[in-house]
């Protein structure tokens, strides 16, 4: 199905900075519960990443990824998770995260 640039432009992909890593031992499949700052117009976002194949939660700390920030909320057992974050799914359903190659304002548009 194809989406048009009108669906295309509702989608609102930021950019954010991973401010805080904690294990998610409650989520069925492995994951980390993540606590994003996209800066002052959206502010600090929480989200669950099934990201724990390829990354450390040491490696997650301060690198910035892109999300999307005007999903509707989702409870992941006790957890809130407030944002999608982004990445590409590889053949053994591991992520690998999107993310700038530099060093950018956090709540930057992705368009």
């Amino acid at each position: 199905m194809d989406l048009s640039w009108s669906e295309f432009e509702r989608t609102d992909m930021r950019v954010g900075t991973i401010i805080e890593v904690n294990d998610f031992p409650e989520a069925r499949k492995p994951a980390y519960q993540l606590t994003i700052d996209f800066g002052a117009e959206i502010g600090i976002r929480k989200s669950s990443a099934q990201i724990t194949t390829h990354y450390k939660k040491e490696d997650l700390l301060n690198r910035q990824i892109i999300s999307v920030v005007n999903f509707p909320k989702k409870q992941i057992g006790k957890f809130m998770s407030e944002c999608l974050v982004l990445g590409a799914i590889g053949k053994e359903g591991d992520v690998i995260l999107l993310a700038p190659d530099f060093k950018i304002e956090n709540g930057l548009r992705i368009g």
